[in-house]
């Protein structure tokens, strides 16, 4: 798509919105250490904003390093959702075009006011590389708006020498544990300093290995910068898989299992009918599109796109401390799978800070090795279960004659036939295991007072599946300890 067809949606959708767009900072060449600075004043009102607002610039020949600043009156005192949130990021001169990955390079949204970049280095969330010359473009995305805010912008360009290349240094696509194993256990929705998160990338694989993970995947919103870096942090005995949180106005989305350096846009609606050609887009790539926290009760993060989740390969059913919104996730979930849309079910921590316990909760994913293809696919297949912590561990399978099955796998049976289940859960004291089929209990048994529950029991077959979940007390509602993708009984 081209930069004018963007620019004039843009256009109609903001009216005077957009006006401050049309003043372009020029700059003329100086000389070597010089350093100037301009800037943009403009301002936002509730009622006369733009999702997305581009203030260009113009880039002459000899700039070493370009840095950017930007303020506004000090947030609303009050609750929630109820300040002024003006986010920002920056394009260089190949364009700011729906998906132009060329001319993207970087995205803090309001985490930070000021940031930097260059051919060597930059700002965490931000891509170091050539300071082209062109026409830039500063983004602004008014995210909130509750009174008229006036905003100023700060451009300022150094001249010198260019500096040598920046060396992207990306995780690898596999690791070697010390023991093999058939279960590998992961998060793949975690944030660093490269978005919103407190904590760099050495904090989160330190919290990691303590969580008991043998994975992470990265997913620093709207940015790739860090999927460029991990490989200075991380062992060859641990896996990063490389990711980005798309957070849309309308929900937000994992991309995970990309080829480091992918970025992946964000900036389209339901009714711009481009979701899909995104979450292909990850797909042609190996990678696994997730609707993230879809039931937040929070307008631009709760799950405005297709309700079945047409658009995504999975669905992140529990994101954090197990909450009233994780609950309602899990019923559309079970509601969608009963009528016939199945999407696996993964759980991650959202963490963005110490706080936010890695881990909390995690995927158990049953794969051939530790690589991030085996994982996405594992993960894709429903070949998975979520636990609460790796205190939590869970065996389930579904035995008709001489086939058995696990998560994901297709036991075919026929009406007639007794489809055995075998369910075994340790760590988890004071926790009740319910066994459900298509709109049907199978029952439930205690912990004893190890915190073990054997679970055995037979299921009709010719039934559409068998799932379980182990709850935290003796009801249905009780808070969740582990969930499983369901095993298939039909042919």
């Amino acid at each position: 798509m081209s930069d004018r067809h963007l620019d004039r949606r843009a256009l109609l959708l903001s009216g005077a919105g957009i006006a401050s767009a049309a003043a372009v900072l020029r700059f003329d060449p100086a000389a070597a250490g010089s350093t100037v600075t301009k800037k943009f004043k403009g301002r936002f009102t509730p009622a006369n904003k733009a999702d997305w607002h581009y203030l260009p610039f113009d880039v002459p020949r000899g700039v070493r390093e370009v840095r950017v600043s930007y303020r506004y009156p000090d947030p609303i005192p009050g609750p929630g959702y109820s300040s002024n949130v003006i986010d920002i990021g920056i394009f260089d001169s190949s364009g700011n075009g729906l998906g132009n990955a060329a001319g993207f390079r970087g995205w803090s949204g309001g985490a930070r006011k000021s940031f930097r970049l260059s051919r060597t280095s930059a700002t965490p969330g931000y891509l170091a590389g050539p300071i082209s010359p062109g026409r830039w473009k500063v983004a602004l995305g008014p995210y909130q708006i509750v009174s008229p805010v006036d905003y100023e912008v700060r451009v300022t360009l150094v001249f010198g020498p260019r500096g040598p290349a920046f060396v992207p240094t990306p995780a690898p696509t596999s690791a070697t544990p010390p023991e093999p194993k058939s279960w590998w256990r992961g998060d793949l929705h975690i944030h660093t300093v490269h978005s919103d998160g407190s904590q760099t990338q050495t904090d989160v694989l330190t919290d990691a290995r303590a969580a008991g993970l043998d994975f992470i995947g990265s997913a620093d919103h709207n940015t790739d910068s860090a999927q460029l870096t991990w490989g200075s942090y991380v062992e060859d005995d641990f896996l990063v898989i490389a990711g980005e949180e798309v957070t849309t106005r309308a929900g937000h989305w994992v991309a995970t299992g990309l080829p480091a350096g992918t970025w992946v846009d964000w900036r389209y609606r339901p009714e711009d009918d481009k979701l899909a050609d995104f979450t292909q887009l990850v797909r042609d790539l190996g990678g696994l599109a997730i609707a993230a926290h879809p039931d937040i009760g929070v307008p631009s993060i709760r799950w405005d796109f297709d309700p079945s989740f047409a658009e995504m390969d999975a669905v992140e059913v529990w994101n954090g401390p197990w909450d009233g919104f994780d609950g309602a996730t899990v019923t559309r979930w079970v509601n969608l799978l009963n009528n016939g849309t199945y999407k696996p079910a993964v759980g991650n921590s959202d963490s963005h800070n110490r706080s936010q316990t890695v881990g909390l909760p995690q995927n158990v994913v049953r794969a051939g090795s530790l690589s991030t293809t085996a994982i996405i696919e594992a993960l894709r297949a429903g070949h998975s279960w979520i636990a609460e912590s790796s205190a939590v561990d869970l065996d389930f399978s579904a035995t008709l004659d001489d086939v058995s099955g696990e998560c994901g796998d297709h036991v075919p049976s026929s009406a007639g036939d007794q489809v055995a289940v075998h369910l075994e859960v340790t760590g988890v004291p004071g926790c009740t295991a319910f066994l459900y089929g298509p709109r049907a209990s199978y029952g439930k048994a205690a912990a004893d007072e190890s915190g073990r529950i054997v679970f055995d029991r037979t299921v009709p077959g010719g039934t559409a599946y068998v799932r379980a979940e182990v709850r935290r007390g003796t009801t249905p509602v009780d808070q969740l300890v582990a969930l499983t993708n369901p095993i298939f009984l039909t042919a």
